[in-house]
């Protein structure tokens, strides 16, 4: 994800929190925050994946060995570019997304949604 769409999402989500943006159904503002909080469960638990590739091992006791271990860490973690990086800035992205549609779903109904589990427990009960 680029710079640009990192920096477009925390403009919408500005725009957002003043009150300039907003989805005018709650339906689809309902189920684009289920999607978003399902999108960041998912970017979690491949982030436990990714920290689990900063242990770079195996390559040997020789100089090459050290410096294909640099590569590879530097790969997972602590780069620009890392893996690491990417993941976060990608759940800092669906967080915004999802803090868009909350605010559309509060400005509709009056209430504030902090997440959608409430929602489907009790769309859930409702049958």
């Amino acid at each position: 994800m680029s710079a640009e769409d990192i920096s477009r999402w925390q403009q919408f989500a500005e725009q957002a929190r003043s009150g300039e943006l907003y989805l005018e159904s709650e339906e689809a503002a309902r189920q684009c925050l289920a999607a978003c909080d399902k999108r960041v469960d998912e970017l979690d638990d491949l982030l436990v994946y990714a920290r689990n590739a900063q242990n770079v091992s195996g390559f040997g006791d020789f100089d090459m060995a050290n410096d294909l271990v640099k590569q590879f860490l530097g790969q997972a973690t602590g780069e620009d570019n890392s893996i690491d990086k990417i993941i976060l800035e990608h759940i800092e992205v669906v967080k915004d997304m999802g803090e868009i549609m909350a605010l559309s779903i509060k400005r509709i109904t009056g209430q504030d949604v902090t997440n959608t589990a409430n929602f489907n427990t009790n769309t859930e009960a409702m049958g």
